[in-house]
């Protein structure tokens, strides 16, 4: 019974050391909103970025139609290590909606522009002793573009991160289309590699091709993220799950072999939104996309924490 009341106690006196910050970066578009969990100590902490990934994901990896709270998860996981983190609804998404350009002005460079506003500020904030920016998916390129050559930045860490760009990575996933399919797409994708627009998209590729987005898709498929890679000299961790089905173990290998001085953690049955799903039969997988109240995938924290505590 004792134990049990000091159990108790313990986890009380946590929550009583333990604070969330609202966090607001004005841009000159809007402001982006985010969320600061630290604990409530004289001493200083490290703190992670965390960066969501692509389409409309807030701050705890959730979207209309994607409920995970994985980095609400995750924020509270590492607050237990006394790691404080900051997430944050990317511009034109959520409580940030605002700041979002129109769509035929917004370049990848705005996402990129703002995670390190958000570094800059966050450097002159005496409680943090470092800052280690993590990204998951879409975000993890962002964020690693974000820490080259940035000596604000002690440590970077790509959560389910692709290696290759992303002209590379819808010519794959269309490879199983017909051959007219192909034959229409990779020419579009080639030309936009090279900084040309397209005129003329058929109706049936409007979505993916239409003018107002084309000039996006121009400054985002200049990035290879195994060159982006090579250029830094910093402390990399690279995590990936074994069954992530939008992500292949591949694409991390191909990371770890771009820079070998980085740590390469894979996280065994652990899928895209990080939670357990040890197949990879697609209405299992989605199951684990609705469900926010499943726990992240056991270990996953584990690689953070060790990664933080060693480098």
């Amino acid at each position: 019974m004792k134990n049990i009341i000091l159990f108790i106690l313990l986890i009380f006196s946590s929550l009583l050391l333990a604070q969330e910050e609202n966090f607001v970066l004005h841009t000159a578009t809007g402001d982006i909103y985010g969320t600061l969990t630290l604990s409530q100590t004289s001493k200083q902490t490290p703190l992670v970025l965390l960066i969501a990934g692509s389409g409309p994901t807030d701050r705890n990896c959730n979207q209309p139609q994607m409920q995970t709270n994985a980095f609400k998860m995750l924020s509270d996981s590492l607050l237990n290590h006394n790691i404080a983190t900051l997430r944050f609804d990317k511009r034109g998404i959520a409580e940030s909606k605002k700041a979002g350009s129109k769509e035929i002005d917004l370049r990848f460079e705005h996402y990129i522009n703002d995670v390190k506003s958000f570094i800059d500020t966050l450097a002159k904030d005496k409680r943090f002793s470092q800052i280690i920016v993590a990204g998951h998916s879409e975000g993890a390129l962002i964020g690693l573009v974000a820490a080259e050559n940035n000596a604000k930045v002690a440590k970077y860490i790509s959560i389910s991160g692709v290696a290759i760009s992303a002209d590379e990575i819808i010519k794959e996933q269309i490879s199983a289309q017909p051959q007219a399919v192909k034959d229409m797409v990779f020419p579009m994708l080639d030309s936009l590699k090279i900084g040309k627009t397209v005129e003329n998209v058929p109706q049936m590729l409007y979505s993916l091709f239409r003018p107002s987005v084309q000039p996006y898709m121009i400054s985002w498929l200049k990035y290879n993220p195994q060159d982006e890679i090579k250029k830094l000299n910093i402390p990399i961790l690279i995590i990936q799950g074994t069954t992530d089905i939008q992500v292949s173990e591949n694409q991390a290998d191909l990371l770890h072999s771009a820079n070998p001085k980085s740590t390469l953690c894979k996280v065994e049955n652990m899928n895209h939104v990080l939670k357990t799903c040890a197949v990879t039969e697609q209405t299992a997988q989605l199951a684990t996309y609705a469900n926010p109240d499943l726990p992240l995938m056991e270990g996953f924290v584990k690689c953070i924490v060790d990664f933080i505590s060693q480098f």
